[in-house]
């Protein structure tokens, strides 16, 4: 099968993002012609001048929609794209030069229907996105199961680095309303479709992220509210793993609770591990900065992401709440 591929791209208030990531798209070596399709979510600051600007380098479109959230914005491209398989990219990413060769030649090795890559921070990236970066893709915090993990049984891409054919697209009608967790929920659906999903490792994206400890704590605490309603959704999906943080950050009140009556080897426990993730920090980032840092942003992760579970899990399942209707912010309306 002739692959031609399209660059799906929503992008929301971020036009200095979607300039680097034009750049690195501008850059690319490849031998597979490809379109690029901008999705202007209803922003109050366009990137239209910008992508303007890149006409003559890309074959380039632009869209402008009334916001209605990034699902809803990626299947509005894909359903205005000219190719055959998309790849669905975040504005905050940069590509390195050598993406779409090492994405073609292993759809052409093993063609699969949806892949995922993994995200990498930079070096031109700051102390903090790549702490987050470390925090978000380690295996000691998440297991790897974000984007680093080759030994996942069935890998679950994520948006910010996906591809789809234009056929699982068609037959599944893309991202739900739900975000975060459109791309998981997507995966499901895909695998019950009967289409295959994997990890590419080599097809590595740079992802900027947040850009302050508020707004990661904002982000880790969404994908916390939001893995019981897919449980919910999916029930056969459920895993003990997704209890992990909120059973951590537990353990440590109740640790700090031991330590004040004479009991230290709780608290040990936690000391031992947050040294283990600074080795690897160290050994990964290089950089003692950034590994000090890194200890902030798992604690930052592990009680944003563990609050946000248990609250979501105490509504849906002992209150008998609406997702929907309890949690709002999780939902667009689809235009």
């Amino acid at each position: 099968m002739q692959l031609n591929y399209s660059f799906i791209i929503p992008v929301y208030n971020r036009p200095e993002e979607i300039q680097e990531l034009l750049d690195s798209l501008a850059a690319l070596r490849t031998a597979n012609k490809f379109e690029v399709v901008i999705v202007e979510d209803g922003s109050s600051k366009p990137s239209k001048a910008i992508v303007d600007d890149y006409k003559d380098r890309l074959n380039i479109s632009y869209y402008f929609k009334e916001n209605s959230g990034p699902g809803d914005s990626r299947n509005y491209g894909m359903k205005r794209a000219q190719g055959n398989y998309f790849i669905i990219l975040d504005s905050d990413c940069i590509l390195p030069e050598n993406y779409l060769i090492e994405v073609h030649n292993e759809l052409i090795n093993e063609y699969v229907d949806c892949f995922g890559g993994p995200d990498e921070a930079h070096e031109s990236f700051t102390d903090l996105q790549k702490a987050i970066n470390f925090s978000m893709t380690s295996f000691i915090t998440t297991g790897g199961i974000r984007g680093h993990s080759n030994s996942v049984n069935k890998f679950q891409p994520r948006s910010f680095n996906m591809g789809l054919s234009k056929a699982a697209f068609e037959a599944s009608n893309g991202f739900g309303s739900i975000h975060p967790g459109e791309d998981p929920d997507l995966s499901i659906r895909l695998w019950k479709l009967g289409y295959q999903t994997k990890f590419i490792p080599r097809a590595v994206v740079y992802h900027k992220r947040r850009v302050s400890w508020g707004k990661f704590y904002k982000q880790v605490q969404k994908f916390g509210l939001v893995r019981p309603i897919l449980n919910q959704w999916h029930p056969s999906t459920k895993s003990i793993t997704y209890w992990f943080p909120t059973f951590f950050v537990s353990g440590f009140v109740l640790g700090l609770l031991f330590l004040f009556i004479g009991y230290k080897w709780f608290i040990l426990l936690y000391m031992v591990y947050f040294i283990v993730a600074f080795i690897i920090a160290l050994a990964t980032t290089k950089s003692l900065v950034v590994s000090f840092w890194s200890m902030v942003a798992i604690s930052v992760q592990f009680v944003g992401y563990g609050y946000g579970f248990l609250k979501s899990t105490i509504a849906l399942h002992f209150f008998n709440k609406d997702p929907k209707a309890y949690f709002p912010d999780l939902f667009f309306n689809k235009v």
